[in-house]
Parts: C-alpha cells; sequence; structure tokens
C-alpha cells in the first residue's frame, strides 16, 4: 500500500536529533529516504520549523523546513516526494504587517513544492481566528491549499493549552467555509472535541500525527494503551467520515514502522487506502503534479 505522510518534520534542530534516536532513527535526508523506501511512503509534508526565508515586501517571512547540515539544501527541489507547508510566526504579526506578511507567503506558495499553511497555536500565543491570520486565510482560498493546525498537548511546558484547544477552530471554519483547516494531532488528548468539529464543518479534517513517541514494542505497546486506542476509535467511528481523517506522524518523534503498524490496528483495514494515501492527495492537492 502507498503511503503519504502528511505531518512530518525535516529538520536539523539539535532537540529532533534527541527525538529521532529517542526513536530509533537518525535526523538525517539519508534516513529519512530509507525510511520512505522500506515503508511504501512515497511523499512527505514537512512542517515549517524555522524563519529562514529572505523577506521581500516588509511583512514577516514563512518559517521553512531547516536544510541546513546535514541537510541538502535543495533536497526538496531534487526529490519530488518531499513538499512542505509555510510555519507562522503569529506572534509576529499584527496589524500593520498582515497584509504585508501574506505577500511573502503567497511569493512561496506559488512554488510546486510549497503545500500549504502552518499554524502554531499553544506555542504561539494567537488565537486560530485572529484577525492577524485572515490574510494568510484569504490567500489559502486563492490558492486552493489548506491550512494545518496544531492543536492538543505542547512539546514543552511554555505552551499555552488554551489557544492550542480544537475548539478554537471552528469559529475559523465558520469565519472561512471555503478553506480547508486540518486539526494536527486529532487535538489530544480532546478527541471527542475535535472529532466534533470536524464532523460539524465540511472544511475540516484531522490527521493523526504525533499519538504516540519513541520507541517499543508495537504489540505491548498497543496493549498498554488499549483503552486509548478503543477511545480513538470510537470517536472516529462516531465521525464516521474517514475521508477526513489523513495520516501523520510527526517524525522524528515517533518509531515509523511501529507507527503504522498501530494506526493499522486504530483504522479500520477498509478505510485504510483513504486513510494513507488518497485522502492527502486531494486536501494536499498540489502532491498529484509531483508525483
Amino acid at each position: 500500500m502507498r503511503i503519504i505522510d502528511a505531518h512530518m518534520h525535516y529538520c536539523s534542530a539539535d532537540g529532533f536529533r534527541q527525538t529521532a534516536v529517542a526513536a530509533g532513527h537518525i535526523n538525517t535526508a539519508d534516513c529519512w529516504a530509507e525510511i520512505c523506501r522500506e515503508n511504501n511512503i512515497v511523499f512527505s509534508i514537512a512542517m515549517g520549523n524555522t524563519m529562514d526565508a529572505t523577506c521581500r515586501f516588509g511583512g514577516i517571512p514563512p518559517r521553512l523546513i531547516n536544510l541546513k547540515e546535514p541537510f541538502d539544501e535543495n533536497c526538496y527541489n531534487q526529490d519530488a516526494y518531499i513538499g512542505y507547508c509555510l510555519g507562522v510566526q503569529s506572534e509576529l504579526i499584527n496589524e500593520k504587517n498582515a497584509e504585508a506578511t501574506a505577500r511573502e507567503f503567497e511569493f512561496y506558495l506559488k512554488q510546486p513544492q510549497s503545500l500549504g499553511i502552518k499554524l502554531y497555536p499553544g506555542y504561539n500565543t494567537v488565537y486560530v481566528n485572529d484577525r492577524r491570520h485572515w490574510p494568510l486565510f484569504e490567500l489559502a482560498r486563492v490558492y486552493h491549499v489548506p491550512v494545518v493546525i496544531h492543536t492538543g498537548d505542547t512539546a514543552n511546558s511554555m505552551g499555552l493549552l488554551k489557544y492550542s484547544h480544537p475548539l478554537t477552530v471552528d469559529e475559523a471554519a465558520v469565519t472561512f467555509p471555503d478553506v480547508t483547516f486540518v486539526i494536527a494531532h486529532c487535538g489530544n488528548p480532546w478527541i471527542v472535541d475535535a472529532v466534533e468539529v470536524a464532523s460539524k464543518n465540511r472544511n475540516v479534517c484531522i490527521d493523526m500525527s504525533g499519538l504516540l513517541a519513541g520507541r517499543t514494542d508495537p504489540l505491548k505497546l498497543y496493549e498498554r494503551n488499549a483503552d486509548y486506542f478503543r477511545y480513538l476509535r470510537l470517536w472516529l467511528n462516531y465521525l464516521g467520515q474517514y475521508d477526513k481523517v489523513l495520516y501523520g506522524s510527526d517524525w522524528p518523534l515517533v518509531n515509523i514502522p511501529i507507527y503504522l503498524e498501530v494506526m493499522q490496528h486504530v483504522i479500520p483495514e477498509k478505510e485504510q487506502e483513504k486513510f494513507f494515501y488518497t485522502n492527502a492527495l486531494r486536501v494536499f492537492w498540489k502532491i498529484n503534479k509531483l508525483l
């Protein structure tokens, strides 16, 4: 079965190196390429992590994927299996520079491998539907690209959860009904809230990235967390729309073979082709041209 990883990180920062080791991987481009070959991952979408872009129009440039060593700085141009979402540094945007910031993003969004926009509420203390995001949402509408939103728990104690609760996506989805919003991490631990937002709004999807961390025996892992996975599957079945649920790993946080095996237990077999592959092709439609 072909797989598209709709949510991973392609960054050489120290923190990513450490999490990769904990998951049994090495945080390098070669390691990721080998993982893709071994697991039939035909495409992956990196979330923008660093603000390395050049400012051209007087706004705040997007956070791109960090391609400093050990990564080849041209790899997402040379390898068709990697695209990226433009990360937003929301706290730096204000009423005066919001439109100029959208022009900065538009410059990069015209690139073939630029597939969407990524917000980091919780890490950035700005609500999803804050007006400073509206020019970016309008840009997403014009270019028909999704807006991926970090929801749920944050990786450090400095994050503020009131900004990353999945219910905050509802208002943006209503305000911009022609924009597709992706609730990343299924709102974990507020899974039922994330599912309800996706159930209510036709323009909201969910990705299942980053629900586990590290490396362990998959069967023991599944048994130890059996109640959690049953709860997860319960609410996904309540949603009843597996065309709205996308596979993502949050690599290098997780061990990929183990995570794939666990997800195959969570997602009904008849829905797995959509979950692992075709839903991402529809939501991130520019992938079709790259493949």
